[in-house]
């Protein structure tokens, strides 16, 4: 019984909103949205249509970042537990087990160097034509980007400056 009322003012309520559309001015939404005049600093309450001012946030400084002169990357067999450094230079690529690992370039913040750094990784398992990982991984975050294989772990720990 309860349900069937709450169906019906479900379906009364957006049939008497659909009623109303022709009413209102261009740019407004009877379900909120942009202010009357479009405004899109401005937008309309849903329930109360009220007009609401938004206040731009200001946005952060770009962080300036350099490349660096190469990248140390670990390896870890989960098998035999071997964890290993590797240290590459930007195209040099290194075979640890049955990968490949090829560095295209790593980056870090100019004031920070030691701070985050990414590096773009090609990882390949031998004999196969398809990369198994191609893109940027960040050292402080490795999950986000992670290599999804069933024997290795690769991740990178951080820029070489010189």
């Amino acid at each position: 019984m309860i349900r069937a009322a709450l169906l019906f003012v479900c379906l009364g309520g957006s049939a008497m909103a659909q009623g109303t559309v022709e009413n209102l001015a261009p740019g407004e939404n009877p379900h909120g949205g942009l202010g009357p005049a479009g405004d899109p600093n401005r937008i309309v309450a849903p329930l109360t249509g009220e007009v609401i001012e938004l206040q731009p946030v200001p946005a952060e400084p770009r962080q300036r970042v350099t490349a660096g002169a190469g990248a140390v990357v670990r390896w870890l067999d989960k098998v035999s537990g071997d964890v290993r450094d590797v240290t590459l230079a930007p195209g040099e690529s290194q075979t640890l087990g049955r990968i490949a690992v090829t560095l295209g370039e790593c980056r870090y913040p100019v004031n920070n160097p030691s701070g985050e750094a990414y590096a773009w990784l090609d990882i390949i398992t031998t004999g196969r034509e398809d990369a198994d990982f191609s893109g940027w991984m960040l050292a402080s975050s490795p999950a986000l980007s992670a290599l999804d294989h069933p024997r290795y772990d690769v991740w990178v720990i951080r820029c070489t400056t010189a």
